[in-house]
């Protein structure tokens, strides 16, 4: 069987608990890796997040994150949304909006600071070539 490649962002947390359970409240399943219980796996459907503990963690002044491009964002915003994170502040989730570069997304800033994007293709002139593919 062919693999494809792919990236699986590896993001900081202070408390991998905490963060399973947060991460839960979102639709993803996993938790705690059976060998480290500092080390944590979460899947939402295709989609793979790793977290490590970082005791130190500001989540204030925390620059990590990723973006998780979605076939259906609209369901995916749905079924987060159901979550009622607020609109400002840390814990937070963004508005879904149409953005000039082509892409339709919304941002999730879980509890350590980590700001998750997710967003699909929705321009026509966003081709092959400019995704790099």
């Amino acid at each position: 069987m062919k693999t494809q490649d792919l990236a699986i962002p590896t993001l900081p947390c202070r408390s991998v608990a905490s963060t399973v359970e947060f991460y839960n409240q979102l639709g993803f399943e996993g938790g705690a890796h059976a060998f480290n219980s500092e080390y944590a796996i979460l899947r939402r459907g295709p989609v793979e997040l790793h977290f490590f503990t970082h005791a130190d963690l500001v989540p204030s002044k925390s620059s990590s994150g990723c973006y998780i491009r979605v076939q259906d964002v609209e369901e995916v915003y749905r079924n987060i949304a159901s979550s009622r994170l607020p609109r400002a502040g840390i814990p937070r989730m963004d508005l879904l909006e149409d953005k000039p570069w082509g892409l339709r997304e919304f941002a999730v800033v879980d509890p350590d600071g980590n700001l998750i994007r997710i967003g699909q293709i929705i321009a026509s002139g966003f081709t092959k070539e400019t995704r790099h593919e």
